[in-house]
C-alpha cells in the first residue's frame, strides 16, 4: 500500500529514519530534517548547529530527499490526498486543455530551449499533475498525472537543462520513479528530447556508470505498459532508457514531426565522422559551409519521418493526437494493479 511520509517543523533521528521509508515525503516550509538532531551532533565532537541549520528544506528538497515541498501542514495534508489518490482508480469527470496547442511547444529552431511542462500541462487533465522532486535532478521531469482521468506516470526530459541530457541524479530520479509506478500498478508515458547521458571526465566522478544502468535495469523490468513519445531529439543510450531500453520495447513509440535520431547529436556526428574532410578545407567560411551541409544531410537522414520509415518508430504523429494516441495504447488500470510474480513489490527509500 502507498505509505506517505509528512514533515512539519523538526524531524530528527528515528523520525526522520522512518520519514526516509516512505514512499513519498512531503515537508513543510519550515521542516528541518535529520539523522540527527544538535544534541547529538554536539555530542559527536561535530560541532554546535541550530536546529534549522541541521537540514533546511531547501536542502532536503535539491539533494532529493523531499518529493513535495509544501507551505504549512494544511496544504500537506492536501497534496497527500491528492497523492494517494492516484491509485484509486480512474475518474468519470476531467477536463481537457486544448490539444491543437501542443503543435507549438517545440520551436522551429532545433537549437531553441523549450518548457517541457508547458507540454506536460497542456497533455495531462486539468489540474492534475503533481511533479516529483522538482528541485532534484532538473535534467529530468517525475509526475503522477491523469489523461482522461486515468491515472498515469509521466516522465519527461528537460532540455532546458544540460540541453536535456542525463545526468546520475537524473537517472537516480527517472529509475526510482519507474518503481514507484510498477509497484502501483501505474501505466507510464515517457516524453523524450535528451542528446543522451552527460559523459566526460567531470561526470564520470558522479559514478554514472553505475547510476545509469540503474536506470536501465529499472526500465527493462517494468511490469506496467510503457509508451514513448519523441518530442525532439531522440540520440544514443539516453534515448533508449527513456525507452525502456530501446525504441522496440515500450508498447508505443510515436514521434512529433520535430523528432530527429541518431547514434548521438548530430553535431557531434559531423565533426567526428568528417574530421578529415572538414580539416583539409583551409578557407574557415568555406569550411564552415560544408559543416552545415554535412549537417543538413544527417538532420534530413535521421528525421522523424526517415526513422519511421525504417521502422524504428512506430508512427509521426500530429502533436495535438498524442493524447489519443496515449488512449488508445495504454490500457485503464485495473481494480487490482499489475504486479511482478518475480518480485515482492517494495520500493527502494532512494
Amino acid at each position: 500500500m502507498p505509505l506517505v511520509g509528512i514533515a512539519a517543523g523538526r524531524c530528527f533521528a528515528g523520525n526522520a529514519a522512518l520519514l526516509g521509508t516512505c514512499d513519498v515525503v512531503i515537508a513543510t516550509a519550515d521542516s528541518t530534517i535529520g539523522m540527527s538532531g544538535p544534541a547529538m551532533i554536539e555530542g559527536a565532537g561535530l560541532g554546535r548547529f541550530a536546529p534549522e541549520d541541521v537540514g533546511p528544506i531547501d536542502v532536503q528538497t535539491a539533494n532529493g530527499v523531499v518529493d513535495v515541498a509544501v507551505a504549512d501542514e494544511a496544504e500537506a495534508v492536501a497534496v497527500a490526498k491528492r497523492y494517494l489518490g492516484y491509485f484509486q482508480g480512474d475518474l468519470d469527470r476531467f477536463e481537457a486543455h486544448d490539444q491543437r496547442r501542443l503543435r507549438h511547444v517545440v520551436p522551429e529552431n532545433r537549437k531553441r530551449a523549450y518548457d517541457v511542462r508547458r507540454a506536460v500541462e497542456i497533455l495531462c487533465d486539468v489540474g492534475s499533475v503533481l511533479e516529483l522532486r522538482p528541485a532534484f535532478g532538473k535534467c529530468v521531469l517525475t509526475a503522477l498525472v491523469r489523461i482522461a482521468g486515468r491515472p498515469m506516470g509521466l516522465v519527461a526530459n528537460n532540455p532546458a537543462v544540460l540541453g536535456g541530457a542525463i545526468d546520475a541524479d537524473g537517472a537516480d530520479k527517472l529509475a526510482r520513479f519507474l518503481q514507484l509506478c510498477d509497484v502501483f500498478g501505474l501505466p507510464v508515458v515517457s516524453l523524450c528530447d535528451t542528446p543522451g547521458f552527460m559523459v566526460g571526465p567531470d561526470a564520470e566522478r558522479t559514478a554514472t556508470v553505475r547510476h545509469f544502468s540503474r536506470l536501465f535495469v529499472r526500465g527493462a523490468n517494468l511490469t506496467v505498459p510503457l509508451a514513448t513519445v519523441v518530442l525532439r531529439k531522440g540520440y544514443g543510450l539516453g534515448a533508449m532508457a527513456m525507452a525502456g531500453g530501446g525504441f522496440g520495447e515500450p508498447g508505443v513509440t510515436v514521434s512529433w514531426p520535430t523528432g530527429e535520431f541518431g547514434g548521438m547529436g548530430l553535431e557531434g556526428a559531423v565533426r567526428l565522422g568528417f574530421r578529415k574532410e572538414l580539416e583539409a578545407i583551409a578557407d574557415p567560411q568555406a569550411r564552415e559551409r560544408r559543416y552545415d551541409e554535412l549537417l543538413e544531410q544527417m538532420y534530413e537522414r535521421g528525421s522523424a519521418l526517415n526513422t519511421a520509415m525504417a521502422l524504428e518508430v512506430d508512427d509521426v504523429i500530429d502533436p495535438a493526437d498524442t493524447r489519443d494516441v496515449l488512449l488508445a495504447s495504454l490500457p485503464s488500470v485495473p481494480r487490482e494493479g499489475w504486479t511482478n510474480p518475480r518480485l515482492r513489490p517494495t520500493l527502494d527509500a532512494w
